[in-house]
């Protein structure tokens, strides 16, 4: 409510409002509407709508909004020579889609990472309560590039959790185009088909996400390798006269601005997390959707943390991550304090045993816990799932 951009603003007085109306329905329990849903429309819905009504929105949004004119103008999404801030698009060619749409960008970054989500968690209650988080609604409502990455994430990783390499391969090479904090998913998604489902799925999902983000990327690459080197490569890493306005002081920033050659030392402790992450993928593979998703956002943080140029909302990638796939400990406590609309589904959790291993190990394994136990039975029970799991692992060849 006193940031200093306008649209944070009236974000954060219609947002106070429509929490504390969520906050009077959460203390009666004879209400017949949802917190979440109430907390959806007061942060979401209704800023959204005075926002785009008033012409207010991130500075993101018109950059968006006019690499999808230049786009459709002249093929290149790119200012050539960018002088001034608002000139520079940070950006993956693939976002560029976006603002050669119709109508405010807004409604069309909402709807993808609303849809993807919705596709990914296949629960409407969830996607509500997710959209509710402050972290998630303020951008909702004033524009933001990273919901449809953090959708086409959680989506990819679903679908690779099921076993559909080739759908992963498409949707994760999709995010991939948009924005390079999608990259890291892609090997988090190749390691798990790799481990539950073998290396042709594992080949296929990463082939066909190759594929798709070279379709995109490369065209316009090499149309103009110099103004896309500026933009998407140096701008973001503050190697540019026009300092980037990603200034949060998280670790990596604060030791470009204080620490002598700290861009560098920033650089190359992003470098070493990266290395660990793939370190861990091939020592410590994920088995799990649930746990290549904690994987991952435990990789985004680090990137988020050492990264020269960054920003708080970066963080909507592992919160979004961690809500969608929590696990059976956190999904238990979820499933005791908001009832049936914390369940998850089912079929995120294994790929299909080949045939003649394990069929024993059902997909309800590690799925939603039933409504109404105690919340022992609910933590004895996904204790039990998983020490079976990794008991019939541990005896496959």
């Amino acid at each position: 409510m006193v940031s200093g951009p306008a649209p944070h603003r009236v974000w954060g007085i219609t947002a106070a409002l429509g929490y504390g109306a969520a906050a009077l329905v959460a203390g009666r329990p004879a209400a017949r509407i949802s917190p979440a849903v109430v907390a959806a429309t007061g942060a979401v819905a209704l800023p959204l709508l005075l926002l785009v009504a008033t012409d207010r929105a991130q500075l993101e949004t018109d950059v968006v909004r006019r690499s999808g004119e230049l786009l459709t103008a002249t093929g290149n999404p790119y200012v050539p020579e960018p002088r001034e801030l608002a000139d520079y698009n940070p950006y993956l060619p693939g976002m560029a889609l976006f603002g050669a749409l119709p109508g405010d960008v807004r409604w069309w970054l909402g709807a993808a990472f609303l849809a993807a989500l919705g596709c990914a968690v296949r629960r409407g209650p969830m996607v509500v309560a997710i959209a509710a988080c402050p972290l998630v609604a303020l951008p909702l409502a004033v524009g933001s590039a990273d919901l449809p990455v953090t959708g086409l994430m959680c989506l990819g990783l679903a679908l690779a959790g099921q076993g559909r390499a080739g759908r992963a391969g498409l949707v994760l090479g999709a995010a991939a185009a948009l924005k390079w904090t999608a990259w890291p998913a892609l090997p988090v998604a190749v390691t798990l088909l790799a481990v539950r489902g073998g290396p042709r799925r594992a080949l296929t999902c990463g082939g066909l996400a190759l594929a798709v983000c070279g379709a995109v990327v490369t065209p316009v690459a090499l149309i103009d390798g110099d103004g896309f080197r500026r933009n998407v490569i140096s701008f973001p890493m503050g190697l540019t006269a026009t300092a980037s306005p990603a200034a949060t002081p998280f670790p990596g920033r604060l030791l470009a601005d204080h620490a002598p050659g700290g861009t560098v030392v920033a650089m190359v402790l992003l470098a070493v997390s990266a290395v660990l992450l793939a370190v861990s993928l091939v020592t410590r593979p994920p088995h799990t959707v649930d746990a290549a998703a904690r994987r991952l956002a435990l990789g985004l943080t680090l990137a988020i943390a050492f990264m020269p140029t960054t920003r708080f909302g970066y963080l909507v990638h592992p919160l979004v991550l961690v809500a969608c796939f929590p696990g059976p400990v956190l999904r238990a406590a979820l499933h005791r304090g908001m009832g049936p609309h914390a369940s998850y589904a089912r079929h995120h959790q294994r790929l299909p045993a080949p045939a003649g291993r394990h069929r024993n190990l059902r997909p309800s394994d590690d799925g939603p816990l039933s409504h109404g136990r105690s919340g022992g039975v609910h933590l004895v029970g996904a204790w039990r799932g998983r020490v079976r799991r990794r008991a019939a692992l541990s005896r496959r060849p």
